[in-house]
């Protein structure tokens, strides 16, 4: 057997090269990760293992990859680009990787928060257009932190949070608890809580959680976090609550379409920052991935399934 990791950036191949050598495992790599779906049945020419990072792999293109029996997606996010339970049918396994990166994306979340909380993206922009421009900023020591969602990224932020003086709350779909946290109703973090960050993974019941109600439902002027998937957010809802400051700023690494087309609504407005869905992008998080990726590789290999 072996494996094609489709769609690498540089970054991602050097780290897959470091690590091969060590290994000796047969995975091939391909530098492109402007690839398009329809390329993947020739690129993989009868290899069983396919490796992507952000590639779409429609349920058809996959079924016609001839030998194709496993795909390990660099993520957990992979209903954002392939249907695993399609792919089942055609007898091709999804394999996701959690755990990788939580304490990268949780770092990019309170990033976001400090960056939402002090404006500092919109007098960034200001200033760099010749504008002494001057905002008022939120203090977040002794504020409070919603998490919807708790696993392993909300952990690592909440214990961010807790060194700096904020009181944390959360909301999980299964019970939980944590040392600090005080797990509380959804309408009560709702209504509580200055800064709400979403940890949710996405499927058919996440899809759109966040509702019109629910936002309304939101204490006025909160900030809004997301670095887990745009379409967990009614974005039109978002975009009206924005609009009326009623959520007063919105920090986004994720998006419903990406890349964010040019004139997206959220790049016309003020008090939203963005990033490129780049949360995961440390040296750290990227050797996690691809080792856990190869080790996927490794067992596959070792007993076909």
């Amino acid at each position: 057997m072996r494996a094609i990791f489709v769609d690498a950036n540089d970054t991602l191949a050097a780290v897959t090269d470091k690590l091969l050598r060590a290994q000796g495992l047969p995975v091939g790599i391909n530098r492109n990760p402007g690839i398009k779906p329809d390329d993947l049945p020739g690129l993989l020419d009868g290899a069983e293992i396919m490796i992507v990072d952000h590639t779409a792999v429609p349920t058809v293109i996959a079924a016609a990859c001839k030998g194709l029996k496993h795909v390990v997606f660099l993520g957990t996010g992979a209903r954002s680009y392939m249907n695993p339970e399609k792919l089942a049918e055609h007898g091709i396994a999804v394999h996701t990787i959690k755990g990788y990166g939580d304490t990268a994306v949780a770092e990019c979340a309170f990033a976001l928060m400090w960056a939402s909380a002090k404006s500092f993206g919109e007098m960034d922009r200001g200033m760099r257009a010749g504008n002494w421009l001057r905002r008022d900023a939120l203090q977040l020591t002794g504020k409070t932190l919603g998490l919807i969602g708790f696993g392993g990224i909300a952990a690592e932020a909440a214990r961010m949070a807790l060194g700096c003086g904020m009181k944390v709350i959360a909301w999980n779909r299964t019970p939980k608890t944590h040392p600090g946290v005080e797990f509380v109703s959804l309408e009560k973090l709702l209504a509580e809580s200055h800064v709400i960050s979403l940890h949710l993974l996405l499927n058919d019941d996440t899809k759109n959680f966040l509702t019109r109600e629910r936002i309304a439902a939101m204490r006025p002027g909160v900030i809004l976090i997301n670095t887990a998937r745009g379409a967990l957010v009614d974005e039109a809802a978002m975009l009206d609550a924005l609009r009326s400051g009623h959520i007063a700023h919105a920090g986004l690494d994720v998006f419903t379409v990406e890349p964010l087309p040019a004139n997206h609504p959220l790049t016309t407005l003020p008090n939203v920052t963005l990033s490129a869905h780049s949360a995961f992008r440390t040296p750290e998080a990227s050797d996690n991935l691809i080792g856990a990726a190869l080790d996927h590789c490794r067992r596959i290999i070792a007993t076909g399934k």
